[in-house]
């Protein structure tokens, strides 16, 4: 009896560490996707997308293998179904959400482009409503309803008060963008494939389709600032972002982890506005609906796992 009381505290204290672990990587991951927007603005104001897509696809691809390298883990043996899911799910997670995303950076302002590419924790929000047993179904229907309105907003909120002032490719890219990432979201933590070797075969494949898309454009390869800059958000938001954020699913799921991912948003549009981007007064409203139901439905999510 004695000994079965003294296991109780030690998995509590494992409980705890997992979830500290959890909330360190997924802040280093909001920490890192929040520069996205902003340096990516600033290298497609004269670089095509194939060619900063390509940089930033290197620069992960490097990341990745090089924590493979480091790592210690051995693969356990996978079933050739578990192993072409894994690769769809890293594929979707990786270069569905990257190139969408930046194809929606190029083809409509950054900044209402990135609130519509960060409405993914609104579609996970749904997904759980659909497919899981949430303890406030409600809230999260509200909160996912009022992010929805907050998106309708930012697109009628242009330059001229009108519907779609961006190109409509860029409204579904963004839209696109957010679907692959709640995806994925979803998905990661489901699978037993360690982050490095989920992430590195996409990052691969990244590698060479961008290049290929590069080879079509025509290629001149950055040199200076703007190389360090392409390589930086392979490296940074990518890499390191992706892989902090997969770490921090796997050691906690969607529960506290969400409400730091839902800070994304808040902190990019911020470094964008501070960078000179502005928004009409309605899609400032819609801004705050969108940032406001994402914190909302992370704090449900958050607290529906404490009480489980």
């Amino acid at each position: 009896m004695v000994e079965q009381q003294n296991r109780v505290p030690c998995r509590l204290f494992r409980h705890g560490s997992g979830s500290i672990s959890a909330l360190v990587f997924a802040a280093g991951a909001v920490a890192l996707w929040s520069t996205n927007a902003l340096v990516g603005k600033s290298l497609l104001a004269s670089h095509p997308v194939s060619q900063v897509q390509f940089l930033q696809f290197a620069g992960a691809a490097l990341v990745f293998a090089a924590i493979r390298l480091m790592s210690r883990e051995r693969a356990a043996p996978v079933t050739a179904g578990a192993a072409l899911i894994s690769l769809a799910v890293g594929f979707i997670g990786l270069v569905g959400t990257m190139v969408l995303q930046y194809i929606a950076f190029a083809s409509m302002p950054v900044i209402e482009a990135n609130l519509m590419a960060y409405t993914w924790p609104l579609m996970v929000a749904a997904a759980v409503i659909a497919l899981e047993n949430p303890r406030r179904p409600a809230v999260l229907g509200l909160a996912a309803v009022v992010g929805f309105i907050g998106v309708a907003l930012v697109i009628s909120g242009g330059r001229n008060q009108s519907w779609l002032q961006g190109d409509l490719v860029g409204y579904l890219t963004a839209f696109g963008s957010a679907l692959c990432m709640a995806f994925y979201s979803i998905m990661v933590g489901r699978i037993a494939t360690s982050p490095d070797r989920l992430l590195l075969p996409s990052a691969l494949i990244g590698v060479a389709l961008t290049f290929l898309w590069c080879v079509r454009d025509g290629f001149a390869w950055p040199v200076g600032t703007d190389l360090a800059l392409g390589l930086y958000l392979g490296a940074g938001p990518m890499g390191l972002g992706y892989y902090f954020w997969s770490r921090a699913l796997k050691l906690e799921g969607s529960g506290r982890v969400a409400v730091v991912a839902y800070l994304t948003p808040i902190a990019s549009t911020l470094l964008l506005t501070l960078s000179g981007e502005r928004m009409t007064m309605t899609a400032i409203v819609g801004a705050v609906l969108v940032i406001g139901s994402c914190v909302a439905v992370g704090v449900e999510r958050s607290e529906a796992e404490s009480h489980v």
